[in-house]
C-alpha cells in the first residue's frame, strides 16, 4: 500500500497571521478546494480546537457530507482537523518566510479511517484507500494553487 501520508508546500505573500485567517475560514473553503464544495460550523462552532463542521464534497462519481473536528488551532503556525473525528488529518501549517509564508498542507490516513474503509467496503478496501491516497496526492497541489490565487488577489 502506498504511503497513507502525504504533504506540498507553496510560498504565499501574505502574513502567517492573514494566511491562517483565510484557511480556518472552512466556510470559504469551497472557494479552493477540488472535491469539498462547502463547509460550515456545527452548533454555534468558530474554529476553536474540539469544534466540529461539516463539508460537502462531490466527485464525478457522487456527493457526500462529512463532520471534522478541530485538532488544531494556532493562529499563525497551524490549523488542522480530523475527519470523523478520528478517520484522517488533514491540516495547514504556516512558517513565515522571505516573502510571506510557506504554507504546507497535510495529509493522514489515520487507523479508524483505514478500518471504517474495511467495515464499509469488504473486499473492495483496499481500490477504496487507494482512491483516496491518489485524490490527496493530486488535490493537495490543486488546493495550495487556489489558495495562494485567493490570498494574493
Amino acid at each position: 500500500m502506498d504511503d497513507l501520508t502525504h504533504s506540498d508546500s507553496v510560498v504565499v505573500a501574505v502574513s502567517p497571521e492573514a494566511l491562517y485567517d483565510l484557511v480556518s475560514d472552512v466556510t470559504r473553503t469551497g472557494e479552493w478546494s477540488p472535491v469539498c464544495v462547502a463547509c460550515w460550523w456545527d452548533e454555534g462552532a468558530t474554529g476553536q480546537v474540539g469544534d466540529w463542521f461539516t463539508g460537502r464534497n462531490v466527485t464525478p462519481e457522487r456527493t457526500w457530507e462529512t463532520r471534522s473536528r478541530v485538532d488544531v488551532a494556532d493562529r499563525g503556525r497551524e490549523f488542522a482537523w480530523l475527519v470523523g473525528g478520528s478517520r484522517a488529518r488533514w491540516g495547514y501549517l504556516l512558517e513565515p518566510v522571505d516573502g510571506g509564508t510557506r504554507l504546507t498542507e497535510t495529509w493522514e490516513f489515520l487507523p479508524d479511517g483505514l478500518a471504517f474503509m474495511e467495515e464499509r467496503y469488504g473486499d473492495d478496501a483496499p481500490q477504496q484507500v487507494q482512491a483516496r491516497i491518489r485524490a490527496a496526492h493530486e488535490g493537495i497541489p490543486a488546493t495550495l494553487a487556489a489558495i495562494k490565487r485567493v490570498a494574493e488577489a
